[in-house]
């Protein structure tokens, strides 16, 4: 299986098991985030919702080329898009804190599949980036909308996106993605950071993020996120994009 779901102590995780395409996501984890927010979303037991990914060398890679490189025009990639944004905005909107465990590189998408959580909490070693630029496509799955939405800096955020480059752990936390960093094994960074929220009631965590949901859902943020992946969309149909897919995977093989 292409990922797995636990539910313990009111931690409950997402963990995508494609370490051999560095936790890439493919229909069948898609399929599986589906099926951990219908758990979730009503269980007034979970405290703490965890994303993260196997082992130690990538937290998500984004979308999977090797398959979605069969969706040609902007019609076959919209519906994709638009999945992964409604999901996103799933997690985005849980009524419990979401802390994105990244135990390895983030990139594209895996951005911002992070970007939907509420909390980034980094190991040292890891590297990130909004790097879809390079494939000559923007976010797709409302990365964009929720970084904007986020942040508020808007020079910094257009930065960020627009130079489309790999940045270390420290250079992500200067920039104010990253929450806070680790050391050693992502339990261990997890536990860290969860040991003074657990001094408060939990009831106190989904009260304010009410407060954030409200404000998203008055700022249209759903209707937002679709719009961006719309317009990746039109993108994605471009001769620049699938040019640039194409030589990507030629290196993936040489490699």
């Amino acid at each position: 299986m292409a990922y797995q779901i636990e539910l313990n102590n009111g931690i409950a995780k997402f963990i995508i098991d494609r370490p051999e395409r560095r936790n890439a996501i493919n229909t069948e984890v898609v399929n599986g985030l589906e099926n951990f927010l219908d758990r979730v979303e009503g269980n007034s037991d979970i405290s703490y919702v965890v994303v993260t990914g196997v082992g130690e060398e990538a937290f998500c890679s984004g979308g999977d080329l090797s398959e979605y490189q069969t969706l040609w025009t902007a019609e076959d990639a919209f519906p994709m898009l638009s999945r992964m944004a409604h999901v996103l905005f799933r997690l985005a909107t849980l009524p419990m804190p979401v802390i994105a465990l990244v135990n390895g590189t983030a990139v594209g998408g895996g951005c911002e599949l992070a970007m939907a959580c509420d909390y980034r909490v980094v190991s040292k070693k890891a590297k990130a980036g909004f790097i879809q630029g390079t494939l000559a496509i923007t976010t797709g799955w409302g990365g964009a909308t929720l970084l904007f939405e986020k942040d508020g800096k808007h020079d910094r955020v257009f930065k960020l996106l627009s130079e489309a480059r790999l940045h270390s752990a420290e250079e992500m936390l200067q920039v104010e993605w990253a929450t806070a960093l680790f050391e050693g094994s992502a339990e261990e960074g997890l536990q860290q950071f969860l040991e003074k929220m657990s001094t408060i009631h939990p009831s106190v965590h989904r009260a304010y993020k009410k407060v954030a949901i409200r404000k998203w859902t008055a700022d249209f943020l759903r209707d937002r996120m679709q719009e961006e992946a719309r317009q990746c969309s039109v993108l994605w149909e471009s001769d620049a994009h699938h040019e640039a897919v194409a030589r990507f995977l030629r290196k993936s093989t040489k490699e």
